[in-house]
């Protein structure tokens, strides 16, 4: 049966190679279709693209903005020495007159608050001096932010959706600040979540240069190992239809790429050229006096069953990520894999038309570099035997170490933590970063937590409820971990204040009845109230909770806190009870997702490593092959967490994914290792075997690793430190995988057989 299905194979690579010219067309028709839709792939890296629609959370958070609106919060923040000074004052006052005319933005600052009470503001000194009273006389705007010391500040609420209509708004926004003369004399700062996610957006249009990087470290390996500019260009297009077909797809389906996006068309291209480096180097060792022909169909014969192992195990391991309710990794996870089986087609069909067409000479027309691999290839088996049981145990011992720096030890080392800060995403040498940084004891915060209380009609204008919800928001503001919290009752307080009332919250019984019975003819015409009570039935309100919360851990401790300080106010004021407490928002829910990396991840990769080693069942029939064709990727795997760890840093949406992209690829060599491994042992002793593999496969897993590592070194010139994180992480891996196929593998390969090294001649 293997000798039909061999022949069945053989017949087939001679149609492919004897209508080499109709392939060729084919996929020429083929490209066009391809290119359309790839050009129609669009790029999204806003945080929300990290959330599944169908999570209960994300669900929530979209039923509270339809009860009191959504929007993205934003920060402009004036720092001088005196920010109430006439200069400060006045241009504030310009900057907020221009952005009137912006669509999809509103402004509030204590200087609109400061309007609406005195029906204008004209920047006269008699105005300005009753400002600098009205901003001084309570500390409800200095609590929210809006004045500092060292600050006057305008909150923006930006109500966009999707990346293209967030950069249109921003860049309005820029323009008014801009017309209104007042950017070029305030030292203005612009912070929030809408100026994060613009920046993520705005680094992954420079994306390109990883594949031109990529595109050229192909070219110079090429020329160098084969020297030859027709097989560099039968390379180049080949790895061109793969590209514009794994794209292409994307845009088919509609697809929108991701902060983790470039890694699928990277993926697709690495593995398909470390398959063509394998096909083409069986092909260029062509036997003295052997037919082109039926050498060429014999090279892709006999690659055929390790090439195809290897592409299945790379795209089952993506596969794997489906499992993650993370959209993007879920993407990565499908994307990745139907490139690859369109790569595995275009492989073993294109290439060897291209072959053909072109004419891509062999070693006796155009000698091939790597000629010293064959005195590595004697050495080697012996040294191996010789250092066996230091290079098996040193491998075992820095594996051990690996593991304990990725799972923690308990008492000992804490488990490697998950960064979940999109601020620490961006470059720390940007300007919004500094800003950030550098702003951060001014502001009390740029992460906001929404409290949903959910009553019945008419519940919010209780009196009893009314102060019940203060001693709660005084409560929740004392939190040592809280900068603001704004809620009905500030508003409220504010109100009081701007008629020329205390700002003090009413001790007096009577008082707060009055506040709650006018409660209802307020809520029409103050727009501030509108955003923190249901406008129609007075049943729902929320707190608006501002902090410097980022990590997953810390938004747990602020949960808790809030639920304590809720369930002390219940019992103080038992009107409350009759209200459903829930808290929600984007930031809190792109940490959950963040955080979630980590189980779901570990699933999939369990997962890929019970599927490849199902492969394994298939393609080595050797009991020992199984197990241990995965040791040299779980030993590179294990040893970068490890340098990961000592290097101080932390699992993040990128790295976190080295390990399924490690895994999933370098098995490309230990499956080619292993096939002519034991390919020769059926006939040959270990050293035979081992030298039989090193001479067929070794010098196209040295080359094959060179562009795996160089394909995602590429990443290491990225804007994002994640980025650059992936791209240097995986190419160490790659690199000692290498080294783990070429010393601990071989060396354990003797310490299983209980071989040893053959007799010299002559002895």
């Amino acid at each position: 049966m293997a000798a039909a299905a061999h022949s069945r194979l053989s017949s087939f690579f001679r149609v492919v190679i004897a209508r080499c010219g109709v392939v060729a067309v084919c996929y020429a028709l083929l490209v066009v279709p391809s290119a359309y839709f790839a050009a129609q792939v669009r790029q999204d890296n806003s945080l929300d693209r990290l959330v599944t629609a169908g999570d209960p959370d994300y669900l929530a958070t979209r039923d509270f903005e339809r009860v009191f609106g959504g929007g993205e919060f934003a920060l402009l923040l004036a720092e001088a020495d005196d920010p109430l000074s006439p200069e400060v004052i006045t241009g504030v006052d310009r900057i907020e007159r221009a952005l009137r005319d912006v669509p999809h933005v509103v402004a509030n600052s204590v200087l609109s608050v400061f309007r609406r009470a005195h029906a204008g503001f004209e920047p006269t000194p008699e105005q300005i001096d009753a400002f600098r009273q009205f901003a001084t006389g309570t500390d409800l705007f200095r609590k929210q932010g809006l004045v500092s010391d060292h600050s006057l500040a305008i909150g923006l609420t930006l109500d966009v959706h999707g990346s293209e209509e967030r950069e249109q708004t921003l860049a309005a926004i820029d323009r008014a600040i801009e017309a209104s003369g007042a950017g070029a004399t305030l030292a203005l700062h612009r912070l929030g979540q809408p100026y994060v996610n613009a920046y993520l957006d705005s680094t992954q249009r420079s994306s390109w240069r990883f594949f031109v990087l990529f595109v050229a470290f192909v070219v110079v390996l090429n020329l160098l190992l084969y020297r030859s500019a027709r097989t560099l260009a039968a390379f180049l297009i080949t790895l061109g239809v793969c590209l514009a077909a794994a794209v292409g797809y994307i845009g088919a389906t509609g697809g929108t790429l991701t902060i983790v996006s470039p890694m699928v068309p990277m993926t697709v291209l690495v593995t398909a050229t470390a398959t063509l480096v394998y096909i083409h180097s069986r092909f260029v060792e062509r036997p003295a006096g052997a037919a082109l022909e039926a050498h060429q169909v014999f090279a892709l014969t006999n690659k055929f069953v390790a090439c195809t192992a290897s592409i299945f195990a790379t795209a089952v391991g993506f596969a794997a990520l489906m499992v993650s309710n993370i959209r993007p990794i879920f993407e990565m996870g499908l994307w990745v894999a139907v490139g690859l089986v369109f790569a595995w087609v275009i492989v073993f069909t294109l290439f060897p038309a291209l072959q053909t067409l072109l004419q891509t000479p062999t070693q006796h027309e155009r000698r091939v570099a790597g000629v010293w691999f064959d005195t590595f290839t004697v050495w080697l088996p012996r040294f191996s035997y010789r250092w066996r049981w230091f290079l098996v145990t040193t491998a075992l011992a820095l594996s051990v170490l690996g593991a304990v720096a990725l799972f923690g030890a308990p008492g000992l080392v804490a488990p490697m933590p998950v960064l979940t800060d999109p601020v620490q995403y961006m470059d720390h040498d940007s300007p919004l970063y500094r800003d950030i940084k550098h702003l951060q004891p001014v502001i009390p915060g740029l992460s906001i937590t929404q409290v949903w209380l959910k009553g019945t009609l008419g519940s919010v204008s209780e009196p009893g409820v009314l102060t019940g919800l203060h001693r709660f928001q005084q409560a929740v503001e004392s939190d040592p971990g809280v900068g603001a919290a704004i809620d009905l009752t500030m508003i409220l307080r504010m109100i009081r204040y701007i008629g020329g009332e205390s700002d003090r919250w009413p001790d007096d019984p009577a008082a707060v009845e009055q506040l709650a019975d006018e409660l209802e003819g307020l809520v029409p015409s103050e727009p501030m109230l509108q955003r923190f009570v249901q406008p129609h039935g007075l049943g729902q309100t929320q707190m608006t909770v501002i902090t410097r919360t980022a990590e997953y851990a810390e938004f747990q401790r602020l949960d808790e806190s809030i639920r304590r300080h809720w369930r002390d106010a219940v019992t103080a004021e038992p009107a409350l009870g009759q209200f459903e407490i829930k808290m929600v928002g984007l930031n809190q829910l792109h940490a959950k997702m963040a955080q979630n990396l980590v189980p779901t991840l570990m699933e999939s990769f369990a997962l890929t490593m019970g599927v490849i080693f199902a492969a394994f069942l298939v393609v080595f029939r050797n009991g020992t092959a199984r197990l241990m064709a995965m040791i040299p990727s779980i030993f590179a795997i294990l040893v970068m967490f490890l340098i990961m760890r000592l290097t101080g840093m932390q699992l993040n949406i990128a790295t976190i994914l080295i390990a399924s992209t490690v895994l999933g690829t370098s098995e490309n060599d230990q499956i080619h290792f292993f096939y002519h491994f034991l390919e020769k042992r059926q006939s040959g002793t270990v050293e035979v075997s081992l030298r039989h593999t090193l001479r067929i496969a070794g010098r196209a897993i040295f080359f094959a690793t060179l562009i795996n590592a160089g394909g995602f070194l590429a990443f290491g010139l990225a804007d994002l430190p994640p980025m650059r994180q992936f791209g240097v992480l995986a190419a160490l891996a790659f690199v000692l995988s290498m080294l783990a196929d070429f010393t601990a593998l071989p060396a354990a390969l003797w310490i299983l057989f209980r071989a040893r090294p053959d007799e010299e001649p002559g002895a």
